[in-house]
């Protein structure tokens, strides 16, 4: 079996034990509001119980699914100024109007709505290995835009 590297900034492995933490203090509350469920008598016929198992597997496989990513991550570290796109780079591109700014991280740290782009993305991908003063075609479902990368920090 191959093991996955999860590649995350170190805010982004901060992020997700902050989750993790709070996941496992609910822990407790999941725990009880079973129990009580449980006094009530029959199990085959207690909504209150199916409906807090439910809670507890969902809890239970988010904290699975995290303390996986947690111990198989690679922190990103900050890439060398050698004015190339790279993961962890922050790219500010230009298309005639307003600047816009991506932050090209790894999939697990990906949001668009909040400017983190994927390295395995159509737009991370085209925009890897660019230098200032680039070029890059960003095909969106919209079409075809080409921007001009004006800084790289």
């Amino acid at each position: 079996m191959i093991k996955k590297t999860y590649r995350l900034t170190q805010e982004g492995v901060l992020a997700l034990k902050d989750e993790l933490a709070g996941l496992v203090a609910q822990r407790p509350h999941v725990a009880d509001r079973i129990k009580h469920a449980r006094e009530l008598g029959d199990l085959s016929e207690n909504a209150e119980y199916q409906t807090a198992r439910e809670e507890q597997d969902r809890l239970e496989t988010r904290i699975s699914e995290l303390e996986h990513v947690i111990q198989n991550s690679q922190i990103i570290k900050k890439p060398k100024n050698d004015g190339q796109v790279r993961l962890g780079s922050t790219v500010k591109l230009k298309d005639g109007g307003k600047p816009i700014g991506y932050q090209v991280v790894g999939t697990i740290e990906a949001d668009p709505a909040a400017g983190k782009i994927s390295d395995e993305s159509p737009i991370g991908k085209a925009l890897l290995g660019k230098k200032v003063g680039d070029k890059v075609e960003i095909k969106t479902p919209a079409g075809a835009h080409l921007y001009k990368v004006i800084e790289i920090s």
